[in-house]
């Protein structure tokens, strides 16, 4: 019965600490500076971790453009052919969009005696009819055939370090060691392979693939690289908002028809090393601005142990009236600690309406000339309450410093 009435006591004595003005009025000063100080780094976390939410988002956004949902590839090896009942199978699933085959490989590439590296990405014509990459075209249109012409798409960085224009009637030439014949010393051109497009667009999606990657047919690719039906990948796209239950299910079946010799990527699998590094990224923002908190949270040290020497004639009057030690240092553990969550919810309050106002006004405008007008934000349920945790925490822990300091000093006395 004590220990409950002492559970009731000390968070009624704490919050009266709390509101009541102090006969010295710098630890007024410094318990408003220490409640601000939690207030904004509180709020600055919200709103720089709904910010992170918005870049990664588009960045998975445009990331959706060049990666499908699934990928088919070779445990081993570089190429295969796609055929037999799996496939068939895949076809007949109400959330698989398309199908396409690809064929792709690192090549040299000439355009008006310019040269250089680019990742050449032969594509069906599947691709060619229902690509998202259409939405990102920058220069020309987005076509792969004209007539009997093989056309070419280019990213805009490896475009403009090319000087590859679509509306330049000179083709781009793409050389590729032939497979089939011996290299030879006396003439080494014999022993390469080589094949004309021409640049019908160019596009943008980020300036990785940008400065690499052009698009092309893929029977053009196959006689660069002198195969009849392989493929090195067969890509899957699924009909818009398929939940991610039903992705897993149909990497699971597909992965069990195809068997061993087959590995079925997801996104975050095709690109493994760039989705990691995003979330380390956060984590890391998350770390940092939490240490900053940490900085502004030892105000609440120096202000509750100033507070702890103010009220020792209140502590010698709970003493006389039976308090233990253990509730008098409960009580400046809770008056700390209500401090910083004062300051938490003032800030979760600001960050919270400041991130909603943005991601849906977009008010604070992207400098220069960007693919979004405005900063995006996303706010997220998950990051309020790893910021609530984080800030509770360090707040409580802070507050248990003086209070361990009390308990040492009443000890000595003794």
């Amino acid at each position: 019965m004590r220990d409950w009435n002492h559970m009731k006591l000390a968070p009624f004595i704490a919050g009266r600490y709390l509101i009541a003005r102090k006969s010295h009025n710098v630890i007024n000063i410094i318990s408003a500076i220490s409640a601000i100080g939690m207030a904004i780094g509180t709020a600055a976390l919200i709103i720089i971790l709904s910010v992170y939410n918005g870049f990664d988002s588009l960045i998975r956004s445009m990331m959706s453009n060049v990666e499908p949902d699934l990928m088919i590839k070779p445990a081993t090896g570089k190429v295969f052919i796609p055929e037999g009942e799996a496939y068939d199978w895949i076809y007949d699933q109400t959330s698989v969009k398309n199908m396409s085959c690809v064929l792709q490989e690192n090549v040299f590439i000439s355009y008006e005696g310019k040269q250089g590296i680019a990742n050449a990405k032969g594509v069906d014509w599947i691709y060619e009819d229902e690509s998202p990459l259409r939405d990102h075209i920058t220069n020309g249109e987005f076509f792969l055939h004209r007539g009997d012409v093989p056309l070419t798409a280019v990213g805009a960085g490896l475009a403009y370090e090319m000087g590859i224009n679509p509306r330049f009637l000179s083709p781009v030439e793409i050389y590729f060691p032939s497979r089939t014949r011996r290299i030879s010393l006396s003439n080494p051109a014999s022993s390469i392979e080589s094949i004309k497009v021409w640049p019908s667009c160019t596009f943008a999606i980020n300036s990785d693939i940008d400065s690499e990657l052009i698009i092309l047919p893929i029977e053009k690719m196959r006689e660069l690289l002198e195969y009849e039906q392989e493929v090195s990948a067969v890509e899957i796209r699924l009909v818009e908002d398929t939940p991610h239950s039903e992705l897993e299910r149909l990497q699971k079946e597909i992965s069990s028809r195809l068997g061993e010799d087959f590995k079925v990527l997801d996104r975050f699998q095709q690109n493994e090393s760039l989705y990691k590094m995003m979330k380390y990224e956060k984590a890391a923002i998350y770390m940092i601005l939490i240490f900053v908190i940490i900085i502004i949270a030892f105000n609440i040290f120096g202000s509750l142990s100033m507070l702890m020497i103010e009220k020792q004639d209140d502590i010698r009057t709970l003493s006389c009236l039976g308090a233990q030690d253990s509730l008098i240092r409960w009580i400046f553990i809770l008056e700390g600690w209500f401090t910083s969550l004062s300051g938490l919810a003032a800030g979760l309050v600001a960050g919270i309406v400041f991130a909603l106002l943005q991601q849906h006004f977009g008010f604070i405008k992207m400098p220069g000339h960007f693919t979004v007008q405005a900063y995006p934000v996303i706010l997220s349920l998950s990051d309020i309450i790893m910021t609530a945790a984080g800030v509770a925490l360090t707040g409580y822990i802070i507050a248990l410093l003086p209070a361990a300091t009390y308990g040492r000093k009443s000890r000595t006395h003794q």
